[in-house]
């Protein structure tokens, strides 16, 4: 075999490599768009979910349903839904439990599913239910900012991937300062909602636009800050719990069983309840606390931890402003609430926040896999032989007469 043959056939076993690489590369890139497709569709759910649950909360404690009760009955309702999926589901590959891990297993129950919706009820009773929802989404903000604090998320600026997500961070808050600050003409009249208004402005039972205090109000912030920084430390938490304790459903059920004790003892220690408090009394009341326990707790926290081991912490806060979004849908088709200019644009404001961020986070993603897809076609040191890789169409080259042949 001549020289120049004998380059033809390396360049060939070359291409044929480099083939096999580019196929991989392309099985790579459709399954992690699938993956992506479906973080995004799963936690679009969680957001309806969490919608739905949010306007329950709002009747239910409108008819008096104390919150701390509520609050511990949701968490006995999750414990009893998930104990049993965790057990037969994961029976033969849970982890052990250790002394590290029960540590983190209390402290995200007592900042997730505990000081998080406590602050948020009691900072819901000293404002108003829209002012509150509306507060709740700058978790994202919080999330992002402590995990760069934290080293957990990375950031460039002079890239395009750390500007978007930069830029979509300050487009989501501007959206929620929109939606707080600016509630404009209203963009419909339904007369429920006209004489809603009117009662209320008259003097009326007008329960969450009764006006407040600016010492109630100041508290009622201070609350719910205090939830948006405990569901973003819940969130960077469980993103270490994922990967000591990768059980994700046992990881909930645990989570939800020590909260409930939290709940109870807390109920305990500061609310002197009869035993009628603990009654459920309407259909309301017994719909709201069966469906925020096996739907927003159950299945709700599943999806986020489930998030925040595939994305990240800062994926998953960033469709926290969605939930408002799906709420002012609920009241505007169902209950009939009057939609404003301000909720329009504060939301236009919102969803593009998310999408510039989560380009980003997508961008940053795409060049993390693109080294490991160039890693997988290194050059050969030597040129392969067997039968199967060498081309049909040229002859194997003899090992003995390259050995002796005189290439010049």
């Amino acid at each position: 075999m001549t020289l120049e043959e004998h380059i033809n056939y390396s360049e060939i076993l070359l291409l044929k490599r480099c083939d096999r690489c580019v196929r991989v590369k392309r099985a790579v890139t459709h399954n992690h768009k699938a993956k992506e497709c479906r973080t995004v569709m799963t936690m679009l759910v969680f957001d309806l979910i969490s919608a739905v649950m949010t306007t329950l909360v709002k009747k239910a404690l409108e008819q008096g349903l104390n919150r701390l009760v509520l609050i511990t009955l949701r968490q006995l309702v999750a414990t009893l839904f998930l104990s049993p999926i965790a057990y037969f589901k994961e029976r033969n590959t849970r982890p052990k439990m250790t002394w590290e891990i029960f540590v983190y297993l209390f402290f995200s129950a007592l900042l997730g599913a505990g000081l998080s919706q406590y602050s948020f009820f009691y900072g819901l009773q000293y404002t108003t239910a829209t002012y509150a929802i509306t507060f709740a989404n700058l978790s994202p903000v919080l999330t992002f900012l402590i995990a760069i604090a934290l080293g957990v998320e990375s950031l460039n600026m002079k890239s395009m991937a750390g500007g978007a997500k930069v830029l979509g961070t300050l487009t989501s808050m501007a959206g929620v300062l929109l939606l707080s600050l600016y509630k404009g003409v209203a963009l419909t009249n339904h007369p429920s909602a006209a004489a809603a208004m009117d009662a209320s402005a008259g003097g009326g039972h007008g329960g969450s636009v009764m006006v407040k205090n600016n010492k109630q109000w100041t508290l009622g912030t201070v609350m719910l800050l205090g939830n948006c920084l405990c569901f973003s430390l819940w969130l960077l938490l469980q993103g270490k719990l994922t990967k000591k304790y990768p059980a994700i459903y046992s990881c909930t059920a645990i989570m939800f069983f020590i909260s409930t004790l939290q709940g109870g003892a807390l109920t305990l220690a500061t609310e002197r309840l009869t035993a009628s408090a603990w009654t459920l009394t309407n259909k309301v009341e017994i719909v709201t606390v069966i469906y925020s326990g096996v739907m927003a707790s159950g299945v709700g926290y599943l999806i986020m931890t489930w998030c925040v081991g595939k994305r990240g912490p800062v994926f998953t806060a960033a469709f926290i402003p969605v939930i408002q979004i799906m709420v002012a849908f609920i009241d505007f088709f169902f209950l009939h609430e009057q939609l404003h200019l301000g909720s329009v644009l504060g939301s236009v404001l919102m969803i593009l926040g998310l999408y510039l961020l989560l380009w980003g986070k997508k961008k940053d993603a795409a060049a993390a896999s693109s080294v490991v897809v160039v890693v997988c076609c290194p050059e050969p040191k030597h040129l392969p032989v067997d039968d199967e890789e060498a081309p049909n169409t040229i002859k194997k080259p003899n090992s003995n007469h390259l050995h002796h042949s005189n290439y010049n």
